[in-house]
């Protein structure tokens, strides 16, 4: 694992994981993703832990793939693990036994959006935007898919993906696919708010609710259905960075 490129923060009955890359506005690398299934394999077997928050340094939450780090020359070490480091961390997502919440600031982007829409609770900024601009690239959206499959019906699926544009915190709340639209500065504060709230319910009474909410979804097999809604198709070495 790379030093500080995910740290933690504790609050009172929470852990926030945070996305330490700002730098590279907060874009994903293989250790990124495997340091936060770590944190989440820590968050979910500590019963001070009621609920956790994702969010990334700087004000910004996630621009996807790092291209530029996976399309180096030399290529770097972790570049085989990138696609496998990914797909676990979502099925740890997933399976998290207690509720993941989003403080979407900024943007997400083709992976970002797929972290965010990875969130049980989704608190967008109102100037964020989520684009699932994987069309642009003529690459296929893997985990957007999915989660959106789980999330959303066709009909949005189908707008996000084939415009590939930039959605914005009010379109994502009227949409269903975030719970909250509030001022771009206050949206780490009403995540914490949220935690604190879900925090102070009776000890297990979250990750009661998020059982119930996984066995919902009527999935019996993750591992397996991710990989199929997923799909195949043109990888990312070619890509080129996605516009508005």
């Amino acid at each position: 694992m790379e030093d500080d490129i995910v740290r933690t923060e504790r609050g009172e009955g929470w852990l926030e994981i945070v996305i330490n890359r700002p730098d590279r506005r907060n874009s994903i690398i293989a250790p990124v993703s495997e340091a936060m299934r770590e944190a989440l394999a820590a968050a979910a077997q500590d019963d001070g832990v009621s609920s956790v928050i994702i969010r990334g340094e700087g004000g910004y939450f996630c621009s996807g793939v790092d291209l530029k780090a996976l399309q180096a020359d030399p290529p770097p070490p972790w570049r085989d693990r990138q696609g496998s480091s990914w797909r676990a961390l979502h099925l740890a997502l997933y399976d998290f036994p207690k509720p993941v919440i989003g403080a979407f600031e900024k943007f997400g982007i083709n992976a970002g959006s797929a972290l965010a829409l990875a969130c049980d609770i989704l608190v967008a900024g109102e100037t964020a935007f989520l684009q699932v601009g994987e069309i642009q690239q003529g690459v296929a959206a893997p985990m957007n898919f999915a989660w959106l499959r789980i999330k959303t019906n066709e009909q949005v699926m189908s707008r996000l993906c084939f415009y590939g544009d930039r959605v914005t915190g009010p379109e994502l709340v009227r949409l269903g696919l975030a719970a909250e639209c509030v001022a771009d500065e206050s949206v780490v504060s009403r995540c914490r708010e949220i935690s604190a709230r879900l925090a102070g319910f009776p000890p297990g009474a979250s990750a009661n609710i998020k059982r119930g909410i996984i066995r919902q979804r009527g999935i019996d097999d993750p591992e397996a259905w991710f990989p199929k809604q997923a799909g195949s198709g043109p990888g990312l070495l070619g890509a080129n960075m996605v516009k508005g």
